[in-house]
C-alpha cells in the first residue's frame, strides 16, 4: 500500500490548487471562494517512480472553542480530522500574500498535537517581495519552510521529495527496474513468476438530482462516513474517488465509487462554483465503467432525470437505475396492495372498468422502463441507504452488467441472429432498395460494438439500428450494456493485386453502358478506333459491297435436298 500525504491548512490558501499540481490533473475545484473543497479528495499520483496517494482537504476556519455554524462546517472539520488520522506524512498550507494569522497558528498547534510527520509550503510566492514576506512564518517552528507557487509550479518538486523521504521505508515501493524484451513480453502476458495479473477496479458513478441521496447510498455501501451527508441540496462539490473491495464466495473485487454532485437544470446553475461541479459530473460519467442513476421514490420521475439519463446515453456507457428512500414509500405501497388484492379478487365476480395499480416491484419496475424507454436495457433497483434495504441487490446488479459488458459474441453465432433478424424484417428505404446483409463481427467491448458489412449502409437508419440492437440483446442479454450497431458498405468492384500492380482502370458498369444518343455513339465510335479495340473488317479495292451481296445471296439460297432448313418466308 503506497503512502499517504494529506494537504491541509485554513480556508482559501490555495491547497486544492496544490493538490491538482501534485497530481498532475484537474481534480479538484479551485475557486477564490473559501470553503469549496468539503470533502476528503483523493488520488494516486507518482513522483519519480514512486506511487503515493495524495488527499486534499477542507479548511479550517475554527479556534478551538468555537462552534461550528452548521451541520456542513461540522462535518468538514470532520473531515479534515480523519484525513490527518490516516496520513502518514501532513503538507500544511499558508498564504504568503496574507502574512500570518491566528488561524494558521491554530492549524500547526492541531497538526502537532496528532504526532505526524509535517512539513510547511508557504504558497503564493509569485515574487521576491512575497518571499520576502514568508520569514514570518518561521514563528510557526517548522523548519526547512518550502516556498512554492502552486499556480507556477515552483518548488514543487523540493517539497514533494521532502515529503517522500518521511514516509515510513516499508510504504515505498522503489521504482521500477529497466526489463529486456523478453521479461516485458512475460510481463504483458501475465506468465511473469511470482506475480499474478490484477484487474483494474470497477469505476461507478452515482449520478442524480440533488437530495435524492447519493453520498448516503455511497456511505451506506462503504459502511463508513467517507462523504459528508446533510438534507441540504448541493452538499457535494467535488467528485469523490471512494475505492473499496467486496469480498463475494471467496473472490474479491476491487470497486472506485465516484460520488458526484446534484445535477440541477442549467438556468438554475446561478453561481461558477456549482458550474464547476455539474461539470465534474459530467466528466464522471464519461470515466466511468457503470453509471448509477439514483431517483426519488417520493418524488418519482422528473424532466431533470430524463435529461441526466439522456446524457449517460449519450456517453454510451452502463446503468443501472437505483430507486432510492423506498422505506419512505413502503408503507403506503404495502396499504395499496393489500387493497389491490382484495379488488381484484372481487374483480372476477363483476365487472371493474378500473385499472390495475402497482403493487409489487416488478410492476414499478415496469413502469420506470416504461417512462424512462431509451434506458429500457437497464435493470431497476430499489433501495434504501438508511436501512440498507436490497444494497446486496445492487452490488449483485452492478457485477452483473460488468460482466455483460466483457461479453465476447462468436462470430458464427452472431451472423446468424442477424442473419435471421435481417430477414424476419427489411429496413425501410425511399428509393426502394433491399439490404443484403454479407457479415458482421463484433470489433469491440464495454460498450460492445458490432460492425455489419452490408450493400448500402445508407439502408440502415436509426431506428433499424436499435431493432438490431434489441434483437441482439433478446439472444445474447446486454442487460444494462448499450449495444451500438455500426455499418459500412461492402464495394461493388474488387479489384485484383495483378490489376494493381499494371496500373490498370476497372470500369464500372456505367461506364460500360453503350451511348444511347447519335453523337454518344458516333464520338465512341471514334474514340475507340483511335485506341484500337474496335476491329473494322478490311475490304480490298474494288470489291466494295461484295459481302453485302454474298449475303443477300446465301440468304435467297433454296434448301438443299434433305434438308429440314424450310426457306425463309415460309411458314
Amino acid at each position: 500500500m503506497p503512502g499517504i500525504i494529506a494537504i491541509v491548512g485554513r480556508p482559501n490558501v490555495g491547497k486544492s490548487a496544490l493538490f491538482n499540481r501534485i497530481a498532475g490533473k484537474r481534480i479538484a475545484i479551485v475557486h477564490d471562494e473559501p470553503g469549496v473543497t468539503r470533502d476528503r479528495v483523493s488520488a494516486e499520483a507518482e513522483w519519480h517512480g514512486i506511487p503515493f496517494t495524495i488527499i486534499d482537504t477542507g479548511g479550517i476556519g475554527l479556534l478551538r472553542g468555537q462552534q461550528p455554524p452548521n451541520v456542513i462546517a461540522r462535518a468538514a472539520l470532520d473531515q479534515v480530522l480523519l484525513a490527518v488520522d490516516t496520513a502518514d506524512v501532513i503538507v500544511q498550507v499558508v498564504d504568503a500574500q496574507s502574512g500570518l494569522v491566528p488561524l494558521d497558528l491554530e492549524v500547526g498547534a492541531r497538526m502537532r498535537s496528532s504526532g505526524k510527520s509535517i512539513l510547511l509550503a508557504v504558497n503564493k510566492v509569485d515574487s521576491f517581495k512575497n518571499e520576502a514576506q514568508a520569514e514570518d512564518f518561521a514563528r510557526l517552528g517548522y523548519s526547512p519552510v518550502f516556498m512554492v507557487s502552486a499556480i507556477h509550479g515552483t518548488g514543487i518538486d523540493e517539497l514533494v521529495t521532502a515529503a517522500l523521504a518521511l514516509l515510513p521505508k516499508n510504504l515505498i515501493t522503489p521504482p521500477p527496474l529497466e526489463f529486456s524484451e523478453d521479461d516485458a513480453a512475460r510481463e504483458s502476458s501475465g506468465q511473469e513468476a511470482g506475480r499474478s495479473t490484477e484487474e483494474d477496479p470497477l469505476k461507478l458513478a452515482i449520478v442524480g438530482r440533488p437530495n435524492v441521496g447519493k453520498s448516503s447510498l455511497v456511505n451506506a455501501l462503504t459502511r463508513s462516513d467517507r462523504v459528508i451527508v446533510s438534507p441540504i441540496p448541493g452538499t457535494t462539490r467535488d467528485a469523490v474517488d471512494v475505492p473499496f473491495e467486496v469480498d463475494t464466495d471467496g473472490v474479491r473485487q476491487k470497486f472506485i465509487l465516484i460520488d458526484t454532485a446534484g445535477m440541477r437544470k442549467a438556468r438554475r446553475i446561478d453561481d461558477s462554483v456549482e458550474f464547476f461541479s455539474v461539470k465534474r459530473a459530467e466528466e464522471s460519467i464519461h470515466r466511468a465503467d457503470v453509471v448509477v442513476l439514483v431517483l426519488d421514490a417520493e418524488a418519482g420521475i422528473t424532466e431533470q432525470d430524463k435529461k441526466i439519463a439522456d446524457k449517460i446515453v449519450e456517453a454510451r456507457r452502463a446503468c443501472v437505475i437505483v430507486i432510492n428512500k423506498w422505506d419512505l414509500a413502503e408503507a403506503d405501497v404495502r396499504k395499496a396492495r393489500e387493497e389491490e388484492i382484495v379488488r381484484r379478487a372481487a374483480k372476477s365476480t363483476h365487472r371493474d372498468a378500473r385499472q390495475d395499480r402497482l403493487t409489487t416491484l416488478s410492476e414499478f419496475g415496469e413502469w420506470v422502463q416504461r417512462h424512462l424507454f431509451f434506458l429500457s436495457y437497464a435493470p431497476v433497483i430499489f433501495t434504501s441507504a438508511k436501512t440498507g434495504f436490497h444494497l446486496d441487490r445492487l452490488l449483485e446488479a452492478v457485477r452483473y452488467v460488468a460482466s455483460q459488458l466483457k461479453q465476447k459474441v462468436p462470430t458464427a453465432l452472431l451472423n446468424r441472429v442477424l442473419a435471421d433478424a435481417i430477414a424476419k424484417q427489411q429496413p425501410v428505404s425511399s428509393a426502394g432498395h433491399l439490404l443484403k446483409f454479407f457479415y458482421a463481427t463484433q470489433v469491440s467491448m464495454a460498450p460492445p460494438v458490432f460492425l455489419l458489412f452490408v450493400n448500402r449502409d445508407e439502408i440502415l437508419s436509426e431506428s433499424y439500428e436499435k431493432y438490431l440492437a434489441n434483437q441482439l440483446r433478446a439472444a445474447f442479454g446486454y442487460e444494462g450494456c448499450p449495444v451500438l450497431i455500426r455499418s459500412k458498405a461492402r464495394p461493388k468492384t474488387i479489384v485484383s493485386q495483378s490489376h494493381r500492380k499494371t496500373g490498370g482502370n476497372l470500369r464500372s458498369k456505367d461506364s460500360e453502358r453503350p451511348p444511347e444518343s447519335a453523337p454518344e455513339r458516333r464520338a465512341a465510335f471514334h474514340n475507340s478506333k483511335e485506341r484500337g479495340t474496335r476491329k473494322q473488317p478490311r475490304t480490298p479495292a474494288g470489291t466494295k459491297g461484295r459481302g453485302a451481296r454474298s449475303a443477300a445471296k446465301t440468304r435467297a439460297r433454296p434448301p438443299r435436298a434433305g434438308s429440314r432448313r424450310k426457306p425463309r418466308g415460309r411458314r
